[in-house]
């Protein structure tokens, strides 16, 4: 049994914890386990080695836990616990927070009700209901970005970032074996880099307002939290570039995601408070551009769990890169330049 397997294999026990939970769920996602007791929850990273991140010794894992706690902190103070060590003692017993070596790491959270967080109560009809809490979060995402500090960066560096993502994406969508429509792909991702060039200076001028600021990174109905005072969650604490962005690009992005569970009603809802909050208009062709880019983004991943042989049910990602493409218009681009 590897360490991994007989890290997970104990913590899916009750008795592995401080103060042992009635029960134990185990949640496996690509890059973690999660594992939820009565009232916490506890993620240990898996020691995986990918482009963008890199998780594969202990303190690799050690560092990006921390930095996990640290980030989260920012939109969800009361959620993010902090981090224990998973150690091991003399006799070879693992323990939670023991006594003994840590020989990993675990970050500790507070258990959030997951019927709780806006996918579900979108998904569930409550939205309306729910508008109080629902603009609460939108105010607290927006005093967020109100007070981030800028990133030092360029605008051509933020023009050349965007580019690379957009070529990155046509590459990888138009591979044969996903069948996607390639002539559609070719379209928006030319369209995409027509309109950095042409319309450079709306770049230029968010760089220049400062609006370029180290952001979520993931900042999707699921990670937004309803739970009394609201917790936005899950940032992505393992690639500072990932996170850098603007934020009509993280709220373009957001909007498309309650759209694609159809609920338009509610990304519009964070764009006008935004706008209170922040003073910040961003033009609609800038937000069309950025939900695009961020359409591509998401068909790409969605796309590329084919290429995964674990992945159970391989269709159910195909059909989501497919609704990603139809859910944006090239025409628009042009329409609002």
């Amino acid at each position: 049994m590897s360490g991994t397997e007989e890290a997970v294999s104990f913590l899916k026990r009750p008795e592995a914890y401080p103060d042992p939970p009635s029960d134990v769920e185990a949640i496996e996602t690509h890059m973690s386990w999660v594992f939820l007791t009565d009232a916490h929850a506890y993620k240990l990273k898996k020691a995986v080695r990918q482009d963008s991140l890199d998780f594969s010794t202990p303190d690799l894992r050690r560092f990006n836990c921390f930095e996990e706690v640290r980030l989260n902190r920012r939109l969800a103070p009361g959620v993010y616990l902090g981090v224990l060590p998973l150690t091991r003692d003399v006799d070879g017993a693992l323990a939670v927070n023991g006594r003994g070596n840590a020989v990993d790491w675990l970050v500790h959270m507070r258990r959030l009700p997951a019927n709780r967080n806006l996918e579900a109560v979108i998904q569930c009809g409550r939205s309306l209901a729910e508008e109080g809490d629902i603009r609460e979060a939108a105010r607290q995402l927006s005093r967020f970005y109100a007070k981030a500090p800028a990133v030092r960066m360029s605008a051509a560096e933020h023009c050349s970032r965007l580019a690379a993502g957009v070529r990155s994406d046509l590459q990888q969508l138009s591979e044969p074996r996903y069948g996607l429509c390639g002539p559609k792909i070719d379209m928006l991702a030319g369209r995409q880099l027509a309109f950095l060039e042409q319309r450079r200076e709306l770049f230029e001028q968010r760089v220049h307002d400062g609006r370029v600021i180290e952001g979520h990174g993931d900042l999707r109905p699921e990670h937004i939290w309803l739970d009394g005072e609201p917790a936005i969650i899950d940032c992505v604490e393992f690639d500072p570039a990932l996170r850098t962005a603007d934020p009509a690009d993280e709220l373009a992005f957001l909007v498309l995601e309650c759209d694609r569970l159809g609920a338009p009603h509610v990304g519009r809802w964070f764009l006008e408070i935004y706008g209170e909050v922040t003073g910040d208009h961003p033009p609609a062709g800038l937000l069309h551009f950025y939900r695009v880019y961020r359409a591509l983004r998401r068909a790409t991943i969605a796309a590329r769990h084919l290429d995964d042989p674990s992945v159970r049910d391989p269709e159910r990602f195909l059909a989501r890169a497919k609704r990603y493409l139809e859910m944006v218009d090239p025409a628009v681009i042009d329409r609002d330049a």
